[in-house]
């Protein structure tokens, strides 16, 4: 609950909602806080909330119960200035906060100019006191005021300032305090978050002051106990903002209303001078910011990470604060409706009996009426059925929520911010809390665009979209993309920013410069795939420039495999979207010469674990090449190579077992061929540990290998009198070997191959290919076979041929 003004940190949350070490307050009807009160400590004025002297409200960020007490103290008292903490920049950007476009939860983002990534956000919910206090102020005309230190400061400041380490005015054990589990613990309570809905936001309508001036007492007797309480840098933002409240009493005499987290309200009632109050804020680093709103979401609101909110339930306190009437049957009637939604059956019956379970468990439990886990147990017992799946969805859906905030187009962005609102506008493609899925069919013009956007502002470390498996078939003409906006994107655009003014103009910078930059010849292959798939075609210049020369210089075989594959799908790509990659052929075909002449060398006298990699780099290789273009000749140097690979002794067995296969797959050797390399590797004089390496690269669960042995009966009887005639001092080496093949096949053709052992040799399988195996005709019939073609036209809607 603590909160200091801000951090330097990249994408850090300075939120008015995670404040201070308690950023905690009122609500409404709150008795005084058991074990908190005491007298006002030396040269502080009590806080007023009442005539004489300005309102000093201390809140809790995001709490409901403070923003309705909020709102009704301001009615009562009408201010004719609200002084709210945040960053004193943003006072130019409160105007938008009553923009009709402006739909919270919004946050405030203050960034480095030369260097965005140096950022720190304000959330701010429906919810929040700060934002009902800016909504009433400028409904009432009333003037408002940000009152913190500015971010200039807390932006270019030490990020370890204020971690309160070797501070000897800690709390006792040497950390920082959450005031409010210490009030929570001095009422009794080991759950700080339901002492705080007990006494706060469960409580019904009374006075709405008497929150704050126990909040104030309790606060002050913290602050006398434990100082500042682990958070040093409090103290320099509370100089700041008592000068700022001194400023605006000067301006407007009493009539000034301070609305700020709970554990400042001492500091700012603690009576100083103006000199040392600037004495403590001389010599501050400073840099130039930039502020504006961006869009937040309830789901960010709930993450405890960096400079969080951390609430734990947004999408609960947002009911809270705008139910009417009614609260609990509201929400049992939002679950119900939700679970329905998802086909899960729930009647008015079960709506009802949720509603009187939640009220009897809160009786029980002594509370003033149903809270969160109230409601959840209910909804769980009676709508969930005692299952924890169905509660699973109320939770993300309900009780944390998607929801994602709206800016106005007025508000201040960098030019790129601009540039991809507009691409998203024209595009039809909307930020969206929520995850979604997106197909797109290249050949569409839109949904062309769309990939190319994605792809760009990957390029740019904008990670909106993440490409997902497709369900719809393996064509290069089709995308399947998963969007999620998070609030952070804003920083990592303002941090693109300086690469240009326009998604393409940045993209294409971006990509010259990591081309010159790059030293590893896989990484500039993969930049080409990038450049293509962005269509950035002003780009490919400067990175094929690169790859030349880095293609040139590079003479490991390994590194020119794994560089291949890239350009073989760029070039596969490059045909569907319509990119000239005439110059990518070429390289492409060069590294595959090379690796055709540098492979069969490379190979011979490798250890296991260098051939298990060698492999994976054949397998690569083997597929680049089926997808190159006019590449005939290098495939069939390409089948040389292989038969090289599988007949050269000195190549490990698992080399050679599975450049066997792929020989195999292709046709490229006979059954009997496959046989008698299976039999040269198995034979009684080879290795065992060697012969059983060769079995994992020939039949291996990678390589479909299992299927194979299943239904070729020569090749499974070849294995088999392998195996039998193993030593027996030798088998316990071989056994682990064997295992790590065999255990990899799928459970049925586990199965199928036991059943076939059991059988013993010549029993046939589903497929057997031996002559004169049972069931199956060594010469098939071909009329039989044709009788199944009608049926087939039938089935894929084709005509059959007249």
């Amino acid at each position: 609950m603590t909160r200091p003004a801000a951090t330097t940190s990249s994408t850090a949350e300075a939120s008015p909602a995670a404040g201070s070490p308690a950023e905690t307050p009122p609500a409404a009807e709150t008795p005084p806080v058991p074990g908190a009160p005491g007298p006002t400590p030396p040269g502080v004025r009590s806080p007023r909330t009442g005539p004489g002297g300005p309102l000093l409200l201390g809140v809790r960020h995001h709490g409901p119960g403070s923003a309705r007490g909020v709102r009704a103290v301001l009615e009562a008292e009408r201010p004719d200035v609200v002084l709210v903490e945040g960053p004193a920049e943003a006072d130019a950007l409160v105007e938008l906060a009553g923009d009709p476009d402006m739909r919270p939860p919004v946050a405030l983002l203050a960034h480095a100019v030369d260097d965005p990534g140096r950022a720190a956000f304000w959330p701010m919910a429906e919810f929040s006191p700060e934002w009902v206090a800016i909504h009433w102020a400028l409904d009432r005309g009333a003037a408002v005021r940000f009152v913190d230190l500015p971010a200039a400061h807390t932006l270019a400041a030490d990020p370890t300032w204020g971690d309160g380490e070797g501070d000897e005015e800690v709390a006792g054990d040497g950390v920082r305090i959450d005031p409010v589990a210490e009030l929570a613990g001095a009422a009794g309570y080991e759950d700080a978050e339901r002492w705080w809905e007990d006494v706060v936001e469960l409580r019904g309508d009374g006075d709405p002051a008497a929150p704050f001036r126990a909040l104030a007492e309790a606060m002050g007797a913290l602050r006398e106990a434990y100082g500042h309480g682990g958070h040093p840098r409090d103290l320099v933002r509370e100089a700041y903002m008592r000068l700022q409240l001194r400023a605006a009493r000067k301006e407007f005499g009493d009539s000034v209303a301070v609305v700020c987290g709970a554990w400042h309200v001492p500091a700012l009632a603690l009576r100083t001078t103006v000199a040392a109050d600037r004495a403590l804020l001389k010599g501050l680093p400073k840099v130039k910011t930039g502020t504006t709103w961006v869009p937040w979401t309830h789901r960010r609101l709930a993450r405890r990470s960096g400079y969080g909110a951390g609430i734990d339930a947004p999408g609960w306190y947002a009911h809270l604060f705008t139910a009417p009437d009614r609260p609990v049957e509201r929400w049992m009637t939002r679950v119900a409706g939700l679970l329905r939604a998802e086909d899960h059956p729930v009647s008015s019956a079960h709506v009802i009996e949720a509603v009187r379970l939640a009220e009897a468990l809160a009786a029980l439990r002594g509370r003033p009426r149903p809270g969160l886990d109230e409601t959840t147990d209910a909804v769980r017992a009676v709508l969930c059925e005692g299952s924890d799946v169905p509660l699973a969805l109320v939770r993300d859906r309900l009780v944390v929520g998607d929801v994602l905030g709206e800016v106005p187009e007025g508000a201040p962005a960098v030019p790129l911010q601009r540039d991809l609102t507009r691409r998203q506008r024209t595009l039809r493609l909307k930020p969206e809390a929520e995850e979604r899925e997106l197909a797109l069919d290249l050949r569409k013009e839109t949904d062309g665009d769309r990939s190319r956007l994605l792809h760009r502002l990957r390029l740019l470390g904008v990670p909106w979209g993440e490409p997902a498996a497709g369900r719809t078939g393996t064509g290069t003409f089709r995308e399947t993309w998963r969007l999620r906006w998070e609030p952070e994107l804003h920083v990592r655009v303002a941090e693109a920013g300086v690469w240009g003014t326009t998604v393409e103009a940045a993209a294409t910078a971006r990509a010259e410069a990591r081309a010159r930059d790059a030293t590893a010849l896989a990484d500039v292959t993969a930049l080409a795939e990038d450049c293509l798939l962005a269509g950035l075609a002003d780009a490919l210049p400067a990175v094929m420039r690169a790859l030349a020369d880095r293609a040139a210089l590079d003479t490991d075989v390994t590194h020119l495999a794994r560089a291949l594959p890239a350009l073989a799908r760029s070039l596969r790509y490059g045909d569907v979207r319509g990119t000239d990659t005439a110059a990518l052929g070429e390289v492409a075909a060069g590294l595959a010469e090379r690796i055709c002449v540098g492979l069969p060398p490379a190979c011979a006298g490798l250890d296991p674990d260098a051939a298990a990699s060698l492999r994976e780099r054949i397998d690569e290789v083997h597929r680049a090449l089926g997808l190159l273009p006019g590449a005939t000749g290098t495939r069939e140097r390409w089948t040389g190579v292989l038969h090289r690979i599988a007949a050269h002794d000195r190549v490990p067995g698992l080399l050679r077992g599975r450049a066997a296969r792929l020989l195999l797959d292709e046709g490229r050797i006979p059954d009997d061929g496959a046989a008698l390399l299976m039999s040269r590797a198995l034979s009684p004089g080879a290795p065992p540990p060697d012969a059983a390496a060769w079995i994992e690269g020939f039949a291996g669960a990678a390589s479909g290998g299992g299927l194979l042995l299943v239904h070729d009966e020569r090749l499974r009887g070849l294995v088999d009198a392998w195996l039998t005639s193993v030593p027996a001092g030798a088998f316990t080496d071989v056994l682990p070997l064997l295992r790590r093949t065999f255990s990899a096949y799928e459970p049925g053709v586990r199965r199928t191959l036991g059943e076939l052992a059991a059988r013993g040799p010549g029993a046939g399988g589903p497929g057997a290919s031996a002559p004169g195996a049972p069931g199956f005709d060594p010469v098939p019939d071909r009329e039989r076979a044709d009788a199944v073609l009608p049926l087939l036209h039938l089935v894929l809607g084709t005509e059959a041929p007249a």
